[in-house]
């Protein structure tokens, strides 16, 4: 495990791409290694990530943000993305990302790591397998795109 550094852009966007693809969403990725450099390596990192390697070959990464919970007064690890890639699986990589972000997060006092995953994923189980538990009373929801501008827009008018 290592933090990848700016010199790393090409390999997130790549693994960025390999997991849309993954989930069925290729043209979901509108990075790219520019603002991937721009934004999580200036001077106010917007992320940072992790990079597997084994044999001196980069086998996966997580990317994540902070969050921060009133109820605890604690930061914690919000995981965007974490992947794998397919040859590697099932030998231990995506669970050492996941201890190295335990890690951090024992080092630093957080309280939590939270992540998204998709009901069809098969993680899931080794998700669970590793303390994590689904929220099951909680659904994700998300504003973007028009709906998102058609909102902003409305904030200018008087109430």
């Amino acid at each position: 495990m290592r933090p990848a550094t700016v010199a790393d852009v090409d390999l997130l966007h790549r693994f960025s791409i390999d997991l849309a693809t993954y989930e069925d969403d290729p043209d979901a990725v509108t990075s790219t290694p520019q603002t991937l450099a721009r934004d999580g390596f200036g001077s106010d990192p917007k992320f940072a990530a992790l990079i597997a390697e084994r044999g001196g070959k980069s086998v996966g990464f997580a990317l994540y943000t902070f969050n921060y919970s009133v109820w605890t007064a604690s930061r914690g690890i919000f995981i965007e993305d974490i992947w794998v890639v397919p040859g590697e699986r099932r030998g231990g990589v995506a669970r050492a990302l996941m201890a190295a972000l335990a890690g951090e997060c024992a080092a630093k006092g957080f309280k939590r790591i939270d992540l998204n995953v998709l009901d069809w994923n098969p993680a899931r189980g080794f998700y669970e397998r590793l303390g994590f538990r689904w929220i099951r009373n909680w659904l994700p929801y998300r504003l973007s795109g028009d709906a998102l501008a058609a909102l902003a827009r409305s904030s200018s008018k008087d109430p």
